[in-house]
C-alpha cells in the first residue's frame, strides 16, 4: 500500500477508534475546550545568532512562526506562512515546483538561504513542515550567521524534538477541488526517561486550483534524544519526502510589453498529453551533541546531510514564433505561444554542513562577555546532465492546443558533477555588557570559498564579514539597536538565450545599516520597527543581451510589526513594509533610477481573531493582505497592479467523549479577486496568477 494511503488510513483509524472507545466509556454531552490564543508569534528563535535567543534581545529583524500558529492559521507550506509577513514576497514560486521567495526585495538563494537548524539545505523542493517546531525569518544581511548568502535574509526551520509528556495528534483536511491531507504527530519519553522520541508522518492527494496541476506527496520523519548525563545530550533526526506534481508555468507579456487580459487562472499552460509530473525526493540526517562544561560554558557539535533529487518535465511556454519575426520572450498578440519539450532527469544536490561552537560567559572588570567561537564547513555538489529543450509546436492562452512531443524523441545527457562548492569559516562573536543599559554585539566571520566547475578550479578566495550592533535597553520591556553588517553572495548565472548564457559572475559584497526598536506595551502588545538600507551590485541583462553586474541596487525601507490583545476576546497580528528601491550607477538611462522588479513599494497584512464570549471554544478569524504595484522588468516599462485579498475562517474546540477535537474552516480570497501574485523576471520573465476563492476544512484530534 502506498505511504499516502497508509498515513491517511491510520490517521482515520487512530482518531475514530479512540473516539469510539471514549464514547463507550463516557456518554456525556460534548465538553467545550477553552484554549488561549496562539496567534502571537513565538518569543524565541535561533536564526539571529548562535543559539536560541529571546527575540527581544536580538539586534536584528527576526520573526518566528510557531507550531501553534501554523495549526491555527492552517499553514501547510512555507508559502502559506510567508503571506503573514509583509517583508516576504513570492519570487518564481510556481505551483508544483520549488517554493521561492524574496525578503526586503532580494531573491533568496536555493543553495544558501534555507536552513534546517542553522545548516544550509537545498531550497529546490517544497520543504515539509510536519516535523518543524517553528519557521524563523531573519530579515537583512546574514553574513555573520550564515556566510555566503544573498542579502535579503534567511528562512530557518527548527525541527520538532521529543516531548516530556505523551503527545498523540492526528490532523485531517480537505479542500474543495479534492485535495485530501492526513498527518500524525507522536512524541514522548520511553520508560527510561533519558530517551525521547518524536515521529511525524503525512500524505496528501494534491488537487491544485490550476486544473490539471495535480499530484501527491508523502512524508515521514523521526527525532530521538539521548540524555547521556546531566551535562551531555545527543540528538538525532531523520526525514524523507517524495512529491510528484505537474507544475504550472506562468504567462509572458503579450508581444513582450503588455499584460495578458481575460486569461483563466485555472488554465494549465502545461496541458499536453505527454506532460509528466515533476518528481522530487528529499531527505535529511541531522546529528547534534551538546555538552555543558559548567554553568557558564557549553560546547556544541552539529552536522546535517541533505539529499535532493529531481526529475523535471515541463511543456514549457516561451516566446512567439507565429507572428512576424517573433518575440522572445513574449506571447503573440492573439495569445499564441511556443511550446518546448523540457526535460532534466536525474538532477541531484547533496549539501553537507558541520558546525562546532563554544559558548561561554566571563567578565573582565566591570564588562561582562558572552563569547562564541565557531568553526563551520559546508560542501555542496550539483549533479545534472545536458537538459532537453526542443520546440514541439504552439498553443494559445485562451484555448489549449494539443501538440505532439518533440519529434526527435530527445533524452537528457549523462549526469555529471557540474559544480562543487566548499565553504569554511571561523566565527568570533562577543556580546559585551558595558552597563545595565548598553550592550555591544561585535562579530566577524572569516570565510574561505572554493568552487570547481566540471572538475576544474573556477574560484578560490577568502574574505572577512564583520558585524556590529549597539543595543540600548532603557527598561526591561524596551530595546533600541543600531546594526552595521556585511554580506557576500555568489554571482548570478546568465539566463538561457543571453549572449553569455550560463556564465557565472564573480562573488559580490553587500552592506547593510539598520536601526530598530522592540518593545512590550502594557503586557498586552508586542511592537517592533526598523529602518534599514541594503546595497549590493546590480545584476541584469543589458541592451546587448549580456547578463552583467553594473552599478548598485539600493533598498531603503521601514518595517513595522505589532501583535497582541486589543480586548480580552480580540487578538491581532499586523505587519507592514514600505520600501524605496533604486537602481543606479550603470550609466544606462533605461535602468538608472528605476525600481527593482517584482517588489511592491508598500505591502501589509493584518490578521484578527475573535473568541465568542457566549460560546466557549468558538473563534472566528480574518486576514487582509495588501500589495502595491510591482515592476515587471528592470526598465520599468510594465507594471503589474496592486491588490487586496481577504480571508475568513473559524475554529471550534471541544471535548467529545474524552477526545479533544478542533474543527477549523477557512475561505481564502473571499471576494474571488483576480491578481498577479508573482511577476518574476527569471528565465525570460513570467507572471503567475493568484489562487481563486478556496475553501478548506480540517479536524485535529489530540489524545
Amino acid at each position: 500500500m502506498k505511504l499516502k494511503h497508509t498515513v491517511i488510513a491510520l490517521s482515520l483509524m487512530q482518531a475514530f477508534a479512540l473516539h469510539a472507545h471514549a464514547q463507550s466509556t463516557n456518554e456525556s454531552m460534548p465538553e467545550i475546550v477553552v484554549t488561549a490564543s496562539k496567534w502571537a508569534v513565538t518569543d524565541r528563535a535561533s536564526v539571529g545568532g548562535f543559539g536560541e535567543t529571546p527575540l527581544m534581545q536580538t539586534p536584528f529583524s527576526v520573526v518566528a512562526i510557531g507550531r501553534e500558529q501554523m495549526a491555527d492559521l492552517g499553514i501547510r507550506s512555507t508559502t502559506d506562512a510567508m503571506q503573514y509577513d509583509a517583508s516576504v514576497s513570492d519570487s518564481y514560486n510556481a505551483v508544483g515546483y520549488a517554493e521561492m521567495f524574496s525578503i526586503r526585495g532580494f531573491m533568496l538563494s536555493n543553495a544558501s538561504s534555507y536552513r534546517k537548524d542553522g545548516i544550509a539545505i537545498s531550497g529546490d523542493a517544497q520543504i515539509p513542515l510536519e516535523n518543524k517546531e517553528r519557521i524563523e525569518i531573519l530579515k537583512g544581511l546574514a553574513g555573520l550567521q550564515a556566510g555566503v548568502t544573498t542579502p535579503g535574509g534567511l528562512i530557518n526551520y527548527a525541527v520538532k524534538r521529543p516531548t516530556n509528556t505523551p503527545l498523540r495528534s492526528v490532523t485531517l483536511e480537505a479542500r474543495e477541488r479534492g485535495t485530501v491531507y492526513g498527518a500524525m504527530d507522536l512524541g514522548g519519553r520511553m520508560d527510561d526517561r533519558r530517551f525521547g522520541y518524536r515521529f511525524n508522518a503525512a500524505a496528501e492527494n494534491l488537487r491544485s486550483y490550476v486544473k490539471g496541476a495535480d499530484g501527491e506527496r508523502q512524508f515521514v520523519s523521526g527525532a530521538l534524544d539521548w540524555q547521556i548525563s546531566p551535562q551531555a545530550l545527543v540528538q538525532l533526526d531523520m526525514d524523507y519526502q517524495h512529491k510528484s506534481q505537474i507544475t504550472a508555468p506562468g504567462y509572458q507579456l503579450i508581444r513582450g510589453v503588455e499584460l495578458p487580459t481575460g486569461v483563466s487562472r485555472t488554465m494549465l499552460l502545461n496541458a499536453q498529453p505527454w506532460t509528466k509530473p515533476v518528481e522530487t525526493w528529499t531527505s535529511n540526517i541531522g546529528l547534534r551533541f551538546e555538552y555543558s562544561l559548567n554553568d557558564d560554558w557549553r560546547a556544541t557539535l552539529a552536522a546535517n546531510k541533505h539529499n535532493f533529487k529531481r526529475d523535471d518535465y515541463t511543456a514549457f511556454p516561451y516566446g512567439c514564433s507565429n507572428e512576424g519575426d517573433g518575440f522572445y520572450p513574449g506571447f503573440c498578440s492573439n495569445g499564441d505561444y511556443d511550446v518546448y519539450d523540457y526535460q532534466s532527469v536525474g538532477e541531484r544536490k547533496n549539501p553537507f554542513g558541520t558546525q562546532a561552537l563554544l559558548n561561554g560567559k566571563f567578565a573582565t572588570g566591570s564588562v561582562k562577555h558572552e563569547l562564541t567561537l565557531g568553526l563551520t564547513e559546508q560542501t555542496r555538489s550539483d549533479y545534472f546532465g545536458d537538459y532537453v529543450y526542443d520546440y514541439a509546436g504552439s498553443s494559445n492562452i485562451y484555448k489549449n492546443v494539443i501538440v505532439p512531443p518533440a519529434p526527435n524523441n530527445p533524452s537528457t545527457g549523462p549526469i555529471l558533477e557540474q559544480r562543487h562548492d566548499r565553504e569554511r569559516a571561523l566565527i568570533v562573536q562577543d556580546i559585551l555588557t558595558l552597563s545595565p543599559e548598553f550592550k555591544l554585539h561585535a562579530g566577524v566571520r572569516q570565510v574561505q570559498i572554493k568552487r570547481d566547475v566540471l572538475g576544474v578550479e573556477a574560484l578560490d578566495t577568502s574574505f572577512t564579514l564583520p558585524s556590529a550592533s549597539l543595543v540600548y535597553t532603557p527598561t526591561a520591556d524596551w530595546m533600541v539597536y543600531a546594526t552595521a553588517t556585511h554580506g557576500m553572495e555568489h554571482g548570478g548565472e546568465a539566463p538561457k538565450k543571453t549572449e553569455n548564457q550560463f556564465e557565472v559572475l564573480a562573488p559580490s559584497r553587500s552592506k547593510e545599516i539598520e536601526i530598530g526598536v522592540k518593545g512590550i506595551v502594557n503586557n498586552s502588545m508586542t511592537v517592533s520597527g526598523s529602518l534599514f538600507q541594503i546595497k549590493k551590485g546590480l545584476e541584469y541583462i543589458n541592451a546587448a543581451n549580456y547578463f552583467v553586474r553594473s552599478g548598485e541596487q539600493t533598498h531603503r525601507g521601514i518595517e513595522l510589526g505589532a501583535q497582541g490583545n486589543a480586548t480580552t476576546n480580540l487578538k491581532y497580528n499586523l505587519s507592514l513594509l514600505a520600501l524605496h528601491m533604486q537602481q543606479q550607477g550603470t550609466g544606462n538611462a533605461d535602468v538608472d533610477g528605476k525600481r527593482t522588479t517584482n517588489v511592491p513599494a508598500f505591502k501589509s497584512t493584518a490578521a484578527l481573531e475573535y473568541a465568542v464570549p457566549s460560546v466557549a471554544g468558538l473563534k472566528f478569524n480574518g486576514a487582509w493582505h495588501y500589495s502595491g504595484k510591482k515592476a515587471f522588468d528592470v526598465q520599468n516599462a510594465t507594471f503589474v497592479p496592486g491588490y487586496h485579498l481577504f480571508d475568513l475562517g473559524g475554529a471550534y474546540a471541544m471535548h467529545m467523549g474524552g477526545l479533544k477535537t478542533i474543527i477549523r474552516a477557512t475561505v481564502d480570497n473571499v471576494t474571488d479577486k483576480f491578481y498577479w501574485r508573482d511577476v518574476t523576471p527569471e528565465v525570460g520573465g513570467y507572471l503567475f496568477p493568484g489562487a481563486p476563492r478556496t475553501f478548506r476544512v480540517s479536524a485535529q484530534f489530540d489524545f
